[in-house]
Formats: structure tokens, C-alpha cells, sequence
């Protein structure tokens, strides 16, 4: 990555909808190298995809929350299976499989706290491999909406 590389990441994902032509206009680059760049940048894996954001509060999914789960047995199986299970679930927004006290990390978005109560109830807690699952409501969520490459020889 050098630094037109990064300028092309830092603007689409700044503004991922923007021509070809206004990228190369932003960057002060030719269209044709600004082309050949994105097609570099996505066949080395590093534009893995171009999404639309969207506001949770107009899908009528205004509470979010963080759930921690612990599970057991601990095997690769029963991990894939129920992480299988948690991404089925429309609530459901990102699954993390973590190290340390907890096994799992799950992101959620619902109507209210009474939708929240009945996921945990009725569908989290009725799995037997869950042993124990703690939910904390998100006040405000922030989000760095730009990633940069870090130096490779960052502290």
C-alpha cells in the first residue's frame, strides 16, 4: 500500500458510490490509473466489498445491545453450530468468537427491551450448550467510519 493506494481506500470508503472520474478528479490521478488501482486493490483483498449504511431507528430497530455468551462443551463443532444458530437470527448483527471469560460476542438490534428480553429467553437460553449469557444496552454507538493502514512497524 503506498499513499495513492491509501487515498483511493480512505475515499471509497468515505463515499463508496462516487465515479471513477471524481475518485481520479479527488486524487489528482488519471482515470485509467485510478481504475487500474480499485481493480489492484480489490484483487489483492483489500476492497472486499462495497455496502450501504443504514439507519437501525427507520427498521424499526432502535435498542441495540452487546451480548456475552459462554457455552460448553468447547469443540470446534458445537462452536460452528451455534454460530450458525446466532447468524440465523434477524437480531442478530455481528458474531464474535473471543478469547478470555466468554466464548461469544453478539451484537444485536431490536425494538425495544421487551423484544430484547424475549430473544434472550426464548431463543438464546432455551440452547443447551449456553451457559451463561449476560446483556448490556448500548447508549450510543460511534463507529470509525475510515480505516487506515497502520505503519508496519507500528508501536
Amino acid at each position: 500500500m503506498d499513499d495513492i493506494d491509501s487515498a483511493i481506500v480512505r475515499e471509497l470508503q468515505r463515499d463508496a458510490r462516487q465515479t471513477n472520474r471524481d475518485l481520479a478528479r479527488t486524487l489528482n490521478i488519471a482515470p485509467s490509473t485510478c481504475l487500474e488501482r480499485v481493480r489492484a486493490l480489490r484483487t489483492r483483498g483489500v476492497i472486499t466489498g462495497y455496502r450501504a449504511t443504514v439507519d437501525l431507528r427507520t427498521l424499526n430497530r432502535p435498542v441495540q445491545a452487546l451480548l456475552t455468551i459462554r457455552i460448553r462443551p468447547m469443540n470446534r463443532e458445537v462452536i460452528e453450530r451455534f454460530k450458525a444458530f446466532l447468524t440465523s437470527l434477524p437480531e442478530v448483527l455481528n458474531v464474535y468468537v473471543v478469547a478470555g471469560g466468554d466464548d461469544f460476542l453478539v451484537h444485536v438490534a431490536v425494538p425495544d427491551v421487551d423484544r430484547l428480553h424475549a430473544l434472550l429467553m426464548d431463543q438464546v437460553f432455551k440452547r443447551r450448550e449456553v451457559v451463561d449469557c449476560r446483556s448490556s444496552v448500548i447508549y450510543q454507538h460511534v463507529a470509525n467510519e475510515i480505516i487506515e493502514p497502520l505503519p508496519p512497524n507500528c508501536p
